[in-house]
């Protein structure tokens, strides 16, 4: 998505070899006019694949979520970190390590919001070596349903997550893949 390239490339910021930040207009501040954007192209790259629900995490994911899902006319269901007394214990859970933060973080689901008739896309914003969409296709898959396929605005290429998920067979869409950080550029594949 060359909008979504010109961005990165105007306003984020590069922190070492291996950090991108973004957070100026997409999980920060949000420029929402680029996330209807964004919202329309995963549309247009999933219009074939029957999606009932878009799943997320808390917390950069739901915005880029909920603008998506008003194209696909689909509620939200975003997985909450930590443990939450109003969530209650019928939950679906699993555990993710966040590249960027360097912890390991324990998310969960209610079982009211995600049943074997569902049909799922996954969205966020931001794919390194694949830590939430594991977590979030572990609770998916203990539910039962079906993941449809994965919608990430940005992939790290140059870290693992995209390859394994790929090779694992899921339907994995990016619409920036940063190939390399080099000497302060940006590489995109």
């Amino acid at each position: 998505m060359r909008l979504l390239e010109e961005r990165i490339q105007k306003d984020g910021e590069i922190i070492g070899n291996d950090i991108v930040k973004v957070d100026m207009f997409l999980n920060h501040q949000i420029d929402v006019e680029l996330l209807c954007e964004i919202g329309k192209e995963f549309k247009r790259l999933f219009a074939d694949r029957p999606v009932n629900k878009i799943v997320t995490i808390e917390a950069s994911g739901i915005g880029i979520a909920c603008i998506t899902a008003q194209y696909f006319s689909v509620p939200v269901v975003f997985a909450k970190k930590g443990n939450h007394r109003n969530v209650g214990n019928d939950i679906y859970t699993g555990e993710v390590f966040s590249f960027t933060k360097g912890v390991t973080t324990q998310i969960g689901i209610s079982r009211k919001y995600i049943s074997p008739d569902d049909h799922i896309l996954i969205i966020d914003d931001f794919l390194a070596n694949g830590g939430a969409a594991k977590g979030l296709i572990g609770i998916i898959e203990q539910a039962g349903a079906t993941v449809e396929g994965i919608g990430i605005v940005i992939e790290k290429g140059f870290q693992s997550g995209g390859k394994e998920l790929r090779e694992m067979g899921y339907n994995l869409k990016s619409l920036a893949v940063i190939n390399s950080i080099d000497e302060g550029k940006i590489i995109f594949g």
